[in-house]
């Protein structure tokens, strides 16, 4: 979840990084720090705190030296304090670590290392990585970084800086790690756009793989030792996207942009959606996992097949998938959702899932990630860069690629996708500046509550899921999602005067079962906010949502997107970077 990236060139290190870091803070902004050199010494600036704070106090931009790595950190262990902030060093301070994972058995290793006379001055797990490097560095930096990478245990991504030879070098096991290739320079990353701006040439590091960069660059497998040859591969990616523009924060940004995106994800190859669709009707046990937002169109997939092309299929959150194990067959299909294509939870469930001979295919948002390359076959988003933490425009991009599929497997692809332009047109149409403000004003008049419930029933009980997701991540209002039938059974105890509760209506099966689930809410006091197509009289607040049919959840997610945007502002939130969270989930 933390953002790492090294750079070996000819210019500035310290400037370069220090953009690179601002391009990854999404991926950790508890602390930042960077180490550069200038081929013999390192000199290190960090400190608690996000990137421009941290560059105010210690102006990280006026580091010199050539070579260099930096680090934006979501903490796992050790508390948020500038003695754990990276880089960490070595006893000998000639050798700086950033990292991103888990160190599962770091807490052996540290104890032998100081049984040996090894000082430690961090809490973290990652300072035993600089450390080993220390103790194995006789071997030479090849050896050395294959010796620890070895011992290292659970999914984790380090690069290390040795200053006194002038070497950047980095591994890969489990968390992502990309090589972005320059004139005379080369960068490594845990993401793409940290060195976008000055690249679009990359070489991917699989699992298992090192690097080396010194004059050149090269790589190796670690259980073999043997070197490895590389392409090199230009990406389509756009750092405009990366950009705010006129925009106040990335999220209402990217809410804005389904305008465009759900065209872009609805424009998939025909022929590989009826191929994949056949697959799915063949396959004996069909699973969408997901973690987070994208387990939530996961579920809403169950409900889209068993209404559109009455077919069964399973889902379960990516986390539980390996219980699932016992009866996975080679005749089973897996349909991992993700945006980043890296997530930890879903990469853990489809090495489960390879390991029964399960084909697997994938629904990603970023070309060449670790997903989009162990998949058999992906389906892209193509959404672009989505830096706010909270997912919106790559969610409703999943979910349409699922409807088009649901059709598919229906024979009547043509038929939703007709119908998915049509809605992707009423989205365009709801974006706008009347909608937004009356969104705006509901924000203001329930954004100091303490509690929002949310209910839906069928198609959109999902739905009710995901916008409790949204509010919850952004305003960090404590915001649960219900289906409409389970009230009665125990929720409805939480419901109090004034309690906002937000009802999803939709023009179908469920209407007149959830009219009565709200009307059942507000006889006990709540405060009913109707997200429907019809305004009802049991409404309090009417936010209204186009009539269209069976892809209601798409136009559905788009006003709690809004809403939990403008209580976010309300209650004086940190928009893009929600409270304990980060963008790219990559440690389990």
């Amino acid at each position: 979840m933390c953002g790492i990236v090294g750079y070996w060139g000819r210019r500035n290190a310290g400037s370069i990084l220090l953009q690179a870091i601002r391009n990854l803070e999404y991926r950790g902004y508890d602390s930042v720090g960077i180490c550069t050199s200038n081929g013999e010494i390192l000199a290190i600036r960090k400190d608690k705190g996000k990137v421009e704070e941290v560059n105010g106090r210690h102006s990280l931009h006026e580091m010199t030296g050539n070579i260099g790595i930096a680090h934006t950190r979501w903490a796992t262990t050790g508390k948020v304090t500038k003695k754990n902030a990276h880089p960490h060093t070595d006893c000998t301070k000639s050798i700086a670590v950033v990292h991103n994972g888990i160190i599962e058995n770091y807490e052996r290793i540290r104890e032998r290392l100081r049984a040996k006379g090894h000082a430690f001055q961090s809490e973290t797990d990652t300072e035993t990585i600089a450390h080993l490097l220390e103790e194995n560095i006789h071997l030479g930096i090849g050896q050395a970084m294959i010796s620890v990478a070895k011992e290292l245990e659970g999914r984790n991504a380090f690069v290390a800086l040795f200053g006194n030879e002038g070497v950047i070098a980095g591994v890969r096991k489990g968390s992502p790690l990309i090589v972005g290739v320059g004139g005379e320079e080369y960068f490594v990353a845990s993401d793409i756009p940290a060195f976008l701006e000055h690249t679009k040439k990359v070489m991917y590091i699989d699992d298992g793989q090192m690097v080396v960069i010194n004059n050149g660059i090269h790589f190796f497998d670690i259980d073999s030792q043997k070197s490895v040859e590389k392409r090199i591969v230009e990406i389509v990616l756009d750092m405009k996207q990366a950009e705010k523009g006129d925009y106040e924060h990335f999220l209402i940004k990217e809410i804005m942009e389904q305008k465009e995106t759900l065209f872009r994800a609805i424009n998939q190859d025909e022929d590989e959606i009826r191929k994949f669709a056949e697959e799915i009707n063949q396959a004996f046990g069909v699973f969408f996992i997901g973690a987070g937002t994208a387990g939530r169109v996961g579920l809403m997939g169950e409900y889209i097949f068993s209404k559109i092309a009455k077919k069964h299929v399973n889902f379960v959150l990516a986390s539980e998938f390996p219980s699932y194990e016992h009866f996975l067959t080679s005749k089973t299909l897996l349909i991992p959702i993700s945006q980043s294509g890296e997530t930890a939870d879903v990469m853990k469930a489809v090495e489960v899932a390879k390991k029964k001979g399960v084909k697997v295919v994938s629904i990603i948002n970023v070309k060449g990630s670790t997903l989009d390359r162990i998949s058999d076959h992906s389906f892209l988003v193509n959404s672009g860069i989505e830096k706010s933490v909270a997912s919106t425009k790559a969610t409703t991009g999943q979910l349409a690629i699922v409807f088009l599929l649901a059709y598919a497997c229906a024979g009547r692809l043509e038929e939703g996708k007709r119908l998915l332009i049509d809605t992707a047109s009423e989205v365009n149409d709801m974006l706008n500046p009347r909608y937004e403000a009356h969104i705006k004003r509901l924000a203001k008049k329930i954004g100091r509550r303490d509690h929002i419930y949310i209910i839906g029933r069928g198609l959109n009980y999902p739905v009710a899921l995901e916008a409790a997701i949204k509010i919850t991540e952004v305003s960090c209002i404590h915001a649960e999602g219900f289906a409409g039938g389970e009230l009665k059974h125990y929720s409805i105890a939480l419901i109090s005067d004034g309690v906002p509760c937000i009802a999803f209506v939709a023009n179908d099966e469920t209407m007149a079962d959830m009219l009565n689930n709200a009307a059942e809410v507000k006889a006990r006091g709540g405060y009913i906010i109707g997200v429907s197509p019809e305004k009802h009289e049991i409404f309090d607040y009417w936010l209204k949502v186009p009539d269209v049919g069976n892809t209601s959840p798409i136009v559905n997610i788009i006003p709690g997107q809004m809403l939990a945007y403008h209580l976010g502002l309300e209650r004086g939130m940190d928009i893009d970077y929600c409270r304990n969270l980060a963008k790219s989930v990559t440690v389990l």
